[in-house]
C-alpha cells in the first residue's frame, strides 16, 4: 500500500487473515544404498547419483535391464548361482538335499548374491512410496565356485565397503530421506559392516533427519544355540555414537519375492548343465527324457526351444530336478528384512501417524523364518543391560503369522530415545518446524515476530495433539512454546541476532509391556 496518495480514488490494502503455517514433512522416505544391474536413463549414467523414485516402475526405468522383445526369454534382473555340494555327513547347517542316500548342501556362489533389487521389491510389496536409490556399481563377475562353509555368513567380494561409504556420503546433500538402508551391508565382513554402520549412525546424528535400519549378519542361517554370538558381534561393532538414530531387526525372512520363473538350469553349477546329468540321469536310474533335454541345452538344435520352455519340460521330466529348483528358490528367497521394514514404516505413518509404533504388524511376502524365537530367547535381544543395544525381533505366532515384535532403537537404555516411534516423532516435529521457521530469518527480532513464530508452532502442535501424536488431556499438558526477551532470550541475544524458541512436547510412547492384574475376590451374598 502506498504511503502517500496523490490521486483521488479508492485504495485497497490486503491484510493476511491467517498466520503462516507449518507444513509437515514426509516421514517415511528411505534411501537405499547398494548395487543394481544398471543405472542409466536416456543415455545418462546414474551410478553414484541419488535418484528419487515413486514407484517400482520408476525403479525399473533407471536401474533394471531392458527385456529383449519376444520370443526371446526375458533377461533376468538378478541371477544368483547355486551348487549342489556333496557332504560326507548329515549337514548341521543350511539347506540340503538327499539324493541316492548322499547328502548335498545347497550353497551359492557368494559373488552372485545381492540383496538390493529384491529389497526394493519387498519395499513396494509392503506399501512403500517415495524412495531414493544410490546405485554404487553394477554386479561383479561370478567366481564359478560355491561357498565352502554352509554355516558361515556369506561375504561377497564384489560388495566393497568404500563404494557403500561413498554412496552414503552422497546423501549428505539430500534433506528429504528419513531412513538409511543398506541391505547388502550384510555381505561385508563383520568388521567392515561395523565400520559402515558406525558411519551411517554418525551421519544420521550429524544431519538429525534420518533413522538407520540395520540387518544383522548371521540372520540368514542362524544356529539354534549359538545365534546369540551373531547378536553380540553386531552389538560389539555398532559403536556408541548416534545409537538413538539406529534400529535393527532380526532374523532374515523367507519370502515369496522370487518365483519359479526366476530360477532355471542357468542358475545351477554356474550354468554348466553337464554337472546336472549325473544327478538327473544316473546309470542306476536312467531318465531318457531328462537326458534328451540336457543334450538339447548343451547342443541346441536348428530351431532351439527357449530357456523357459526347456525349464518347463525339465520340471515335468524329472521330479528330482523340480525338488532341486524348489530348494534353490527357497534359499534365494531368504532376504534381510530392512526393505520390508521400510514399507511397513510407510504404511504405519499413513494410517496411524509417525507416532504410531511400527510393530505388531505382519510383513507382506514373508512366508517363513530361519529361526523361531521364543519369549525367553527374545529377552536377550530386546533388552541388553550392558550395552543397551536393543535388537527388534521378527517372530512367528500361531494363528497370526509372522509379526514385527519390537519397536526399539539401539539406544535401549535411554529413557528419552528408547523407542523408534519417539525418535521419529521428534525428528518429524523438529524438521517440520525448522523448515517453516526459515521464512522468519532476517525478520525484525521483536515482539511481533515472536508472536507470529509462537502462533505458527503452537497451531502446528495443536493439530498433532488433536491427531493423537502428543499425550495430555489438554493442549497445555501436551506442549508448550516459549519465545521472547526475558524468557528464552537475553539482551545479548538480540544484539547478536539470535532468536531462541523453546518447544516442550510430551511424546506418545508405546505400551510395550501390557500388564493385566487378576485377583480373586470372595463371593458376595446374593
Amino acid at each position: 500500500m502506498a504511503s502517500t496518495y496523490s490521486t483521488p480514488g479508492v485504495y485497497i490494502n490486503e491484510v493476511n487473515g491467517f498466520s503462516n503455517s507449518v507444513v509437515p514433512i514426509a516421514t517415511a522416505v528411505p534411501a537405499f544404498i547398494g548395487y543394481t544391474p544398471r543405472a542409466d536413463y536416456q543415455g545418462k549414467s546414474y551410478y553414484n547419483k541419488p535418484q528419487k523414485i515413486s514407484s517400482f516402475m520408476e525403479f525399473q526405468a533407471f536401474f533394471m535391464l531392458d527385456n529383449p522383445p519376444p520370443p526371446a526369454d526375458p533377461a533376468r534382473q538378478y541371477s544368483p548361482e547355486y551348487y549342489l555340494v556333496p557332504q560326507k555327513d548329515l549337514p548341521t547347517s543350511g539347506d540340503y538335499l538327499t539324493i541316492d542316500s548322499k547328502y548335498y548342501s545347497i550353497l551359492p556362489d557368494p559373488n552372485t548374491i545381492y540383496y538390493l533389487y529384491n529389497s526394493i521389491r519387498l519395499f513396494y510389496q509392503n506399501g512403500g512410496g517415495d524412495a531414493y536409490i544410490v546405485a554404487v556399481g553394477p554386479y561383479g563377475p561370478a567366481s564359478k565356485k560355491p561357498a565352502t562353509d554352509p554355516a558361515a555368513p556369506l561375504i561377497n567380494p564384489n560388495v566393497q565397503l568404500s563404494a557403500l561409504q561413498n554412496g552414503l556420503a552422497l546423501l549428505k546433500n539430500e534433506q528429504e530421506p528419513t531412513l538409511y538402508i543398506c541391505p547388502e551391508a550384510t555381505l561385508l565382513s563383520v568388521a567392515d559392516n561395523g565400520t559402515l554402520m558406525q558411519s551411517m549412525l554418525l551421519q544420521a546424528k550429524e544431519m538429525g533427519t534420518t533413522l538407520c535400519v540395520f540387518d544383522v549378519i548371521g540372520g540368514a542361517n542362524p544356529d539354534p544355540l549359538l545365534y546369540t554370538q551373531d547378536i553380540q558381534a553386531f552389538r560389539d561393532h555398532t559403536g556408541n555414537t548416534g545409537l538413538e538414530y539406529g534400529a535393527s531387526y532380526y532374523p532374515f525372512i523367507g519370502t515369496t519375492i522370487m518365483q519359479s520363473g526366476d530360477i532355471d538350469f542357468t542358475n545351477l553349477f554356474g550354468g554348466d548343465t553337464t554337472q546336472l546329468a549325473p544327478l538327473l540321469n544316473p546309470p542306476a536310474a536312467p531318465n531318457p527324457d531328462a537326458a534328451t533335454l540336457l543334450n538339447m541345452i548343451q547342443s541346441p538344435p536348428a530351431n532351439p526351444m527357449s530357456n523357459a520352455q526347456l525349464q518347463a519340460a525339465l520340471l515335468i521330466a524329472s521330479p528330482l530336478y523340480s525338488q532341486i529348483v524348489t530348494h534353490v528358490l527357497s534359499s534365494a528367497n531368504v532376504l534381510p528384512p530392512s526393505g520390508a521394514i521400510a514399507g511397513v514404516y510407510t504404511v504405519n505413518d499413513n494410517a496411524n501417524g509417525v507416532w504410531g509404533a511400527p510393530a505388531n504388524v505382519g510383513i507382506v511376502g514373508a512366508a517363513s523364518l530361519p529361526i523361531r524365537l521364543s519369549d525367553t530367547q527374545q529377552e536377550k535381544l530386546n533388552i541388553d543391560a550392558v550395552s543397551g543395544k536393543s535388537v527388534n525381533a521378527i517372530r512367528f505366532f500361531n494363528g497370526q503369522g509372522i509379526l514385527i515384535w519390537g519397536a526399539r532403537t539401539l539406544d535401549g537404555n535411554s529413557q528419552d530415545w528408547r523407542y523408534v516411534s519417539v525418535r521419529r516423532t521428534m525428528t518429524f516435529l523438529e524438521q517440520s518446524v525448522k523448515l517453516a521457521a526459515r521464512q522468519y530469518v532476517f525478520e525484525p527480532n521483536n515482539a511481533n515476530t515472536w508472536s507470529a513464530v509462537k502462533s505458527m508452532i503452537s497451531s502446528f502442535l495443536m493439530s498433532i495433539w488433536s491427531q493423537g501424536g502428543l499425550q495430555g488431556a489438554t493442549p497445555a499438558d501436551a506442549f508448550q512454546v516459549n519465545v521472547g526477551l526475558g524468557t528464552t532470550m537475553t539482551a545479548d541475544d538480540l544484539l547478536n541476532g539470535y532468536m531462541r524458541v523453546s518447544v516442550l512436547v510430551a511424546t506418545v510412547k508405546p505400551a510395550e509391556f501390557l500388564v493385566i492384574t487378576f485377583q480373586q475376590e470372595q463371593a458376595k451374598s446374593g
